[in-house]
This record gives C-alpha cells, structure tokens and sequence, in this order.
C-alpha cells in the first residue's frame, strides 16, 4: 500500500479505515512486540491497549501527536518508539509506564519535558534528539539507571550540574547543539566512557587526561583551536587528533628547526665520502632533515 493511499485513509477515524491500515491485529503477537512504524497514523489503535504483556511498541515515523491514557495499560511496555512523529509534548500516560528502559522521542517537536519523566526510574537510553530544547530539563538528571543519553540537534547551551548526579550514564551525544564551552559538569563525571560534542561552537578544550574512563570523546567541527588531552587509549575524533597530530606551536617548529640545523653543521663527514648535502642552501638541508 502507496504512503498516499494511507495518508487519505488515515484521515477518517471509522473502524473500517483503522483496520485497512492496521492489518490483522487481533491478537497479542507471539514475540510480545506490535511495530506500527509508518503506517501514516493520525491516532492511536486502543486496540494494541488490550496487548496488557506487550514488551515492545514502534510507533515511529507516522503523524502522532497525542495518546490516549488507555496506553497505562501497557505496565510490562520496555521499548516505546515514538520518533519522527508531531509530539509538541511528552504525554504524561508514557510517565506511567514504570517499566520502561528505551525511549525514542527524537525528531519532533518537543520543547521541553515534563517532571513526571522522572517517574521513570527504569529507563536506562532516552533519544531526544532533533527537537526544539533550548536546555536539559532538570527532570532527566532523576532518572538513576540512566546510561545512555541523545540530546544533539537541540537548540541547548548549557548542561546543569545536576547531570552528575547520573552515576550510571556512560555516554551522552550532544552533537550539532549551540555549546560555546566544554560542559565544566562532564569533567567531574569520571564514569563516562563516551562523549560526543561534535558540530558546536567550543573554542577550547580543557585537558581530559584526569578521565581515565573515556574510550572514546568526539570533538570534530569546532572552532578549537586545540584537540583535548586524553589519557593513553582514549581514542579522539576531530581535528589534531592521533591520525592528524596537532600542530605544532610557532615557537616550537622554530627550536627544533635550529636543533635541527645545528646537528647537520656539528655532524662529522666521513674520510672519502662526500658530505650527506651538496646544496649551497641551508634552508634546503633544514626543510630535508624535518
């Protein structure tokens, strides 16, 4: 079925319509999983409400914007897929789901979250990305198995303090927001092993080496003018990175240029043998020895 045939159809609610784009499901799935993921819907299908041992729900990619408080009745709900969809606000009936570990929210157009997320103490990855926050809602900062955090694309410039309270996260994407500095908070949570802040505005980098945690830090496309120092192992992406060294300070290409210089005339030729240059141009015998 074409995505304009369900875009018309979509539009009346009657039952028969509902089940031209739903299909057969009558029936809990084997498998405890129910994905509506573009399927052009406009309202939610109660029906899936009465799947009361659902596990898993993919409602992404279609044209939601609310849901029904019916949904409370998914208490044993683990996955809920709610990306690429019309949300302007979280529905606080997902704050009811206590079992909840995995929740997509990215690419809607969500501007801020409720207190309730924090009722949400099972939650360990929330994607939020690609949506209108212009800060981290304090609220996420509660969530305490919360391991893994996506909050790029977001208009946000400052991280609260209270992330560090998050002992569990291990790595948080905050690519593509408006940072102009490193999160002053990240440098005390010593547990993170990934940190991502590409495509912001950071001018410098504080050292990284105390963070003997990390595995990997993300930093590329930022006007730096300095990589971050990272302890032995830390892999680094961005420029002056391992495979693209940062360069090197005027100052120092100056002294090991006269080092260099001073070795090569102090250097012995050997009997019989001509001398290792026959330039007359000692800046030719500098830039060979470099």
């Amino acid at each position: 079925m074409g995505n304009t045939i369900r875009g018309i159809i979509a539009f009346f609610p009657s039952n028969t319509c509902q089940k031209y784009l739903l299909g057969d499901l009558e029936e809990m799935p084997i498998d405890k999983m129910v994905d509506l993921s573009s399927m052009q819907l406009r309202r939610f299908p109660l029906r899936v409400c009465g799947f009361t041992e659902l596990i898993k729900l993919y409602l992404s990619d279609n044209n939601l914007s609310s849901l029904p408080p019916e949904l409370e009745l998914l208490q044993n709900l683990q996955i809920l897929a709610l990306d690429f969809n019309n949300f302007r606000v979280l529905p606080l009936v997902v704050c009811s789901l206590k079992q909840l570990c995995i929740l997509y929210l990215g690419n809607n157009r969500i501007r801020d979250l409720p207190q309730e997320i924090s009722y949400l103490k099972n939650l360990h990855t929330l994607w939020i990305e690609s949506n209108y926050l212009t800060y981290l809602p304090v609220a996420v900062c509660e969530l305490p198995l919360l391991k893994t955090l996506h909050i790029g694309c977001n208009p946000i410039r400052n991280i609260p303090k209270e992330l560090k309270n998050l002992t569990e996260l291990r790595s948080i994407w905050m690519s593509g927001s408006l940072l102009t500095e490193f999160p002053p908070v990240l440098l005390e949570m010593l547990f993170l092993d990934v940190i991502d802040v590409d495509r912001n505005g950071i001018r410098f980098f504080p050292s990284l080496v105390h963070m003997t945690g990390l595995k990997l830090v993300i930093y590329d496309h930022n006007p730096c003018q300095n990589a971050p120092k990272v302890a032995k192992g830390v892999r680094r992406v961005g420029r002056w990175s391992e495979e693209s060294p940062e360069p090197k300070k005027k100052f120092e290409v100056e002294a090991e240029l006269e080092k260099t210089t001073e070795n090569t005339e102090s250097q012995p030729t050997a009997p019989n043998e001509p001398p290792a240059s026959t330039t007359d141009n000692p800046e030719e015998v500098t830039s060979t020895s470099i």
